[in-house]
């Protein structure tokens, strides 16, 4: 009797641990979840804002003397010190910013752009325009490619612009391939099938069916792609293939001041860990991109 009134009793918090609590548990589970990935994506917007108003946000002109050299952060009221010529860093780590993330997006738009183009054409007509477009695609994705951004550089001389050139030339095959697998996987689809036995055209097929359903893997890979463009960049530019002095680049300012990291740490420290911040940034934004897009689809 006993045994019986306690499995009965047992029954009824079963049924609240089965229907109530893991439910309600797994609710603020993905409610959270979403959250952070909302405020993850949103760090790339925050991100773009800053450098956009960089030049406002400045407190000083970047290319002038405005205090005593060398001084450490918070002295003279400048936040992150000065320079061995007396520049302001948070003015110079600001529009270095500005210019490593500008130069990041276009860097994957044009990638995006080029390559998208290239997966698309190849995955929808098929046969030998697939081949050549992927023999092409394979031919530049077995070069290494930062030695060919160093090279494309090297050749067309230091520049900013040279170096988006350079590193764009390399970036897009990635994003043809990706797309590529993903309009070959969604040609076979019954949607697309049913559209071409009722005539459509090749033109139409692609840009209605196959088009959509490649945007989310194409922007998800786009968005944790701009951490890696800020470090190649800041690599290039570090090796003195980015803006002339005294233009403010993140890697170029950090090559430049090396010689100051045992007196002066946080002149060369502070470019240093922009890039640094920069990079994560892109990193921890394309995360939540990312996570907003798989839960969609």
């Amino acid at each position: 009797m006993t045994s019986l009134t306690s499995s009965a009793a047992a029954v009824p918090q079963q049924r609240g641990l089965l229907t109530g609590r893991p439910v309600a548990g797994r609710a603020r589970r993905a409610v959270t979840d979403r959250r952070l990935a909302w405020a993850a994506a949103g760090l790339l917007a925050l991100v773009t804002l800053v450098a956009l108003l960089a030049p406002v946000l400045a407190p000083h002109d970047p290319l002038q003397p405005v205090g005593l050299p060398s001084s450490p952060p918070g002295a003279g009221g400048f936040l992150l010190g000065t320079d061995t010529i007396g520049r302001d860093l948070l003015s110079r780590t600001l529009l270095g910013i500005r210019t490593s993330w500008l130069a990041s997006l276009a860097v994957v738009a044009v990638g995006l752009l080029v390559g998208g183009t290239v997966g698309l054409a190849a995955g929808a007509l098929g046969g030998w325009v697939d081949g050549l477009l992927m023999r092409v695609t394979d031919l530049f994705l077995s070069l290494p490619a930062t030695l060919v951004a160093i090279a494309v550089v090297a050749a067309l001389g230091p520049g900013l612009f040279n170096t988006f050139l350079a590193i764009s030339l390399v970036w897009w095959p990635f994003y043809a391939r990706i797309v590529r697998g993903e309009v070959r996987a969604l040609a076979a689809r019954p949607h697309v099938e049913a559209a071409r036995l009722a005539g459509a055209g090749g033109v139409r097929i692609a840009l209605r069916h196959l088009l959509p359903g490649v945007v989310p893997s194409a922007v998800v890979t786009a968005s944790l792609d701009i951490g890696n463009v800020v470090l190649t960049l800041a690599s290039l530019s570090f090796l003195g293939l980015g803006q002339s002095a005294p233009a403010p680049e993140l890697g170029a300012d950090t090559a430049r001041t090396l010689a100051e990291l045992l007196q002066h740490w946080w002149i060369p420290v502070v470019p240093g860990l922009g890039a640094l911040a920069l990079s994560l940034a892109g990193n921890v934004g394309g995360d939540g991109v990312r996570a907003l897009l798989t839960r969609r689809r």
